[in-house]
């Protein structure tokens, strides 16, 4: 997925087949990290801690992992 930090809003979209994450933390001290798993895991309707990130911790493209139940 490919994020925007400090966007004017939260948001998730699918465009042409990638996922597209906005959000409106700055990207310091993982805040934005933090508020794409929560806003992720809202628009999932899955708990936050279902949502790992794997990989991307400090670039845009950032790959997540799902906890299947």
């Amino acid at each position: 997925m490919r994020v925007t930090p400090g966007a004017g809003r939260d948001e998730v979209r699918i465009v042409d087949g990638a996922v597209l994450v906005r959000v409106t933390a700055a990207p310091a001290d993982g805040a934005a990290n933090d508020a794409v798993l929560k806003l992720l895991a809202a628009a999932l309707g899955r708990p936050r801690r279902d949502l790992t990130l794997l990989r991307g911790a400090s670039a845009r493209v950032k790959l997540v992992g799902i906890a299947l139940d």
